[in-house]
């Protein structure tokens, strides 16, 4: 990992390594009507580094009303039926469990027929760049609170991975034909798996926080090492993109293993800041 990217996540760290169960509910604020849908970001870090490739020629983006509609491929979709995308600033993770305050009407409309459908909707990253191609369903496991004006703060878990095929339209949310995005067939070294998972207690231990020790021969090992941890979104948004768990051990180990020499050094500076300035005893 170089200079620009171990700066990058040491800005993101606090006083102490954030995990799930400390998260305040994320503010939805999905003004997506500028926003176009792009390509995954093939992986990279640095915030110089991460600009949204466009897609090849042949899978151009059309601007349909407000939103860009996807041409599809000529190659032969499965898409599964079509959801309800709502665009975000935070990336979900497979397993990651985070709470959502909802505010804005159109959002409110999507999560209440969610919930009287037990059905999924689809969370993608979005920023200034535009709505990330591969994104993650997500179930509301609970209703935190429902206010009076119609707002409500749930609680949701990640799912399945899907690549947006083909934007939708007639909802006042946006709207896709989506496709599952499945991991390729590559072995993991269970050496990498448990570097990956010593790196999880490492930094688990460090943040004194109390943690399901991991199952080493889990499928799905990366997420439900980093779903507890606080990590950079563009970080987050690779892993979700790769498709070789192998790969994704292999950034988890490196990303932990940064957060925790990070917030070593957090705390030192810390200590100093502290003492600088002190009394010494003569």
């Amino acid at each position: 990992m170089n200079c620009a990217v171990a700066e990058r996540l040491r800005e993101c760290l606090v006083d102490e390594a954030m995990l799930v169960e400390q998260r305040q509910p994320v503010e939805a604020r999905a003004r997506h009507d500028h926003l176009e849908v792009v390509a995954a970001s093939c992986a990279v870090l640095d915030a110089e580094l991460v600009r949204v490739r466009e897609r090849a020629t042949q899978q151009g983006l059309e601007t349909l009303d407000s939103h860009a509609a996807m041409l599809l491929t000529a190659r032969t979709l499965r898409p599964m039926a079509e959801i309800g995308l709502f665009p975000l600033g935070i990336v979900l993770l497979p397993t990651e469990r985070v709470p959502l305050h909802i505010f804005e009407p159109r959002y409110q409309e999507l999560i209440d027929e969610c919930l009287d459908s037990d059905e999924e909707f689809g969370l993608v990253y979005a920023d200034e760049e535009g709505v990330r191609e591969i994104g993650t369903l997500a179930h509301v496991t609970e209703v935190l609170e429902r206010f009076d004006d119609g707002r409500l703060t749930i609680l949701v878990v990640g799912g399945l991975r899907f690549r947006v095929e083909a934007l939708t339209r007639g909802r006042s949310f946006m709207t896709a034909e989506i496709d599952e995005v499945e991991d390729d067939a590559v072995d993991v070294d269970p050496d990498t798996a448990v570097r990956a998972a010593g790196a999880f207690r490492a930094l688990a231990a460090l943040a004194g926080a109390e943690t399901d020790d991991p199952d080493e021969a889990s499928p799905q090992l990366s997420f439900e090492l980093a779903a507890q941890v606080e990590l950079p979104p563009e970080a987050k948004q690779q892993l979700l993109e790769l498709r070789v768990e192998q790969e994704r051990l292999d950034l988890v180990a490196e990303l932990l293993d940064d957060a925790r020499i990070a917030l070593i050094a957090t705390r030192e500076l810390g200590d100093r800041a502290k003492r600088n300035g002190s009394r010494t005893e003569q």
